[in-house]
């Protein structure tokens, strides 16, 4: 049996995805281990697996960005916030993880490093420590592709000539102009550590460090690509690791008064109900559509008293896999596990949201049509209702939904994930007799 260190960014998106994998694997009897921030400290401690805090590391997370870099949220459109996350969030802590790292392997030398694909100490680690690394892509891939726009700019293929000619001026302007800062800073870092930066994107820095990139999904929710990385491999949506328990759905009588139920929710990291909950409640409110709305615990009660309409359900936490049964509709600002979940449980989608990436999940939901792309941050009560209207009126979405669901039922994450990990560690698995 190996040991395994388990790394990860402090965002829950990150974080979430690789549980599953770390349970199975501390089931076959590996050593599993975990070095995180402080806000995941109780949740890798109660699934029995030893914490490893941020030490050296900035104490960051998704809830005290705004506190320790206030100046985030001066920086106007996507790119320019996508720009200063790069710098500030990522790079400049790559080193910081690193040094963490290198006194955990003083006092327990691990195998494997295992961290979602966005963790920058990764490529430290791999060389200066000489591990094996396996990434795990928490997000839709990122890497740089000759088929492709950029990677941030939430633009679809084309696959006209002038077309992909404008994606060819496109990522070169990307990596010239746009995103040079960035692969600047951590190709300085690199030199100062003595390591060859990667040349190239800064997107594909880390893709070519891995040993193995793990991505969560299915070749159907992925841009064609004729140059795709002989490290990925696709593995299935990689959800959170659950004890398989059922909750008591109590939403008493309702369910069965409605015709037509849609769910929505803005993910765990976005705490203005503002941006989706509200214009959603507001453009179904006293009608004759169900709409169940998840909160995450931020200000439950004053929604409930500022909706307190017969047709509104509006609850703290509901398990999605004993809900999304009942429903229609997916309401969402498109973080990619709740995408994940909505698409295996067959919900037409409707997306809002630009930031943290969400743009590029988003822009996807809305090429393969399986659902509606807002393409925006904060939807009005009218493009709601509309989006909600065309999933709900063109059948197209629901057909696509569905078969992309049974794509991914053709695929066991963990038992995927644990074969191209023994593979790579050279692990003879058991033979069943």
């Amino acid at each position: 049996m190996k040991k395994i260190l388990f790394a990860n960014m402090p965002y829950e998106g990150h974080f979430n995805p690789l549980t599953s994998i770390a349970m199975h694997l501390k089931s076959l009897g590996h050593d599993v281990r975990w070095y995180s921030g402080s806000i995941f400290k109780d949740k890798i401690e109660g699934l029995g697996i030893p914490y490893y805090p941020f030490k050296n590391a900035l104490d960051f997370n998704q809830h005290n960005v705004h506190i320790l870099f206030p100046e985030r949220d001066k920086i106007p459109g996507t790119i320019g916030k996508l720009k200063y996350d790069l710098k500030t969030a990522f790079i400049l802590r790559s080193t910081e993880f690193y040094e963490d790292i290198r006194e955990i392997n003083e006092s327990w030398s691990f195998d494997l490093l295992i961290s979602d694909v966005a963790f920058t100490g990764m490529p430290f680690v791999k060389e200066k420590l000489n591990k094996k690394v396996v990434s795990v892509g928490v997000f839709p891939l990122v890497e740089t592709s000759r088929d492709l726009p950029p990677t941030g700019l939430a633009m679809t293929p084309s696959t006209s000539f002038l077309g992909r000619r404008k994606q060819d001026l496109l990522r070169f302007f990307a990596n010239k102009i746009i995103f040079r800062e960035a692969a600047n800073l951590f190709a300085s870092l690199f030199r100062e550590h003595g390591l060859v930066p990667v040349k190239g994107n800064i997107f594909d820095v880390l893709g070519k460090k891995t040993d193995l990139l793990l991505q969560s999904g299915t070749p159907g929710f992925e841009y064609s690509r004729s140059d795709l990385s002989k490290k990925v491999r696709f593995v299935g949506p990689l959800l959170p690791y659950s004890k398989g328990s059922k909750h008591a759905i109590d939403l008493g009588e309702q369910l069965g008064k409605y015709k037509t139920v849609i769910l929505v929710t803005q993910g765990t990291l976005e705490r203005d109900p503002e941006k989706i909950l509200v214009p959603t409640l507001e453009a179904f409110k006293d009608t004759s559509v169900l709409v169940i709305a998840t909160t995450g615990g931020m200000g439950t009660p004053e929604l409930q008293a500022r909706y307190p309409q017969e047709n509104i359900l509006i609850r703290d936490f509901i398990p999605f896999n004993d809900i999304m049964p009942h429903c229609d509709v997916y309401v969402t600002n498109g973080g990619y596990g709740g995408v994940m979940l909505g698409i295996q449980n067959q919900l037409p989608l409707v997306a809002a949201g630009i930031h943290e990436g969400k743009n590029e999940i988003n822009a996807r939901i809305g090429y393969f049509k399986l659902g509606v792309d807002l393409k925006t941050e904060f939807p009005t009560p009218a493009q709601i209702k509309a989006g909600v209207e065309k999933v709900l009126a063109d059948g197209t979405y629901k057909s696509n939904v569905k078969k992309l669901s049974r794509e991914f039922k053709d695929y066991n994450p963990q038992s995927l994930c644990t074969q191209y990990i023994d593979d790579l560690l050279d692990i003879q698995t058991p033979q069943l007799i």
